[in-house]
């Protein structure tokens, strides 16, 4: 059976993709998955992180990294998905005819949405391009700050644009920015809040994709 392919896009910068990449990528490589990670976003944060990772745990056979043009990402993960069980595709924070080959290979596109209108008015562009390319959606609040009304709006707006929305929230927590900079998941860190979050994340993902 060959893997599956989860491309991470967003349209605004700053919306935590590459953080909820890696930290579904450190969460599913623990439940005994393989993964390889494909950054197709010129910053290259992903590529630090596993830069970083190395350093900290040594290479690991089970998790791989690559860089890809934003074009060549479909042709790259088609490739990856022969060897590993998961292919995780970060994008850059555009909308345009070079974001298609990753939606358009994607089994599930993971949209990340920090909570204000703002990035959820950017979220539109992504969810048109995926409907043309008969992608697979799941809308992630994150960096949300809990039981506040400005995260319930958005909830129901992304609902009404047509989106299905995780039921799992990412709150706004240190540790996903720490941990990121030790080349390290959430998880992988002491126990606490963030452990639990990603955990359900995961769960919601891999009962849409198996």
């Amino acid at each position: 059976m060959s893997g599956r392919i989860i491309t991470v896009a967003q349209q605004k910068g700053g919306s935590g993709k590459t953080t909820l990449a890696v930290n579904l990528a450190v969460c599913l490589h623990a439940r005994g998955h393989s993964v390889a990670l494909v950054d197709t976003d010129p910053q290259g944060s992903m590529g630090r992180w596993f830069m970083e990772r190395m350093s900290a745990i040594g290479e690991d056979e089970a998790l791989d990294f690559s860089t890809s043009s934003a074009w060549g990402a479909s042709y790259e993960s088609e490739k990856l998905k022969k060897r590993f069980d998961y292919v995780i595709i970060d994008t850059p924070p555009k909308i345009d005819s070079d974001l298609r080959p990753a939606l358009r290979v994607a089994d599930l596109v993971v949209v990340p949405v920090a909570t204000s209108h703002v990035d959820l008015w950017a979220t539109e562009g992504v969810l048109d391009l995926a409907r043309r390319d008969k992608a697979e959606v799941l809308v992630v609040l994150n960096r949300t700050r809990p039981n506040t009304r400005l995260s319930v709006e958005v909830a129901q707006k992304a609902a009404e644009l047509g989106a299905q929305v995780a039921d799992t929230q990412v709150s706004n927590r240190v540790v996903y920015a720490e941990s990121l900079g030790l080349g390290l998941g959430a998880i992988e860190r002491p126990k606490g809040p963030a452990v639990a979050e990603m955990t359900a994340l995961t769960d919601e993902i891999l009962a849409r994709i198996g």
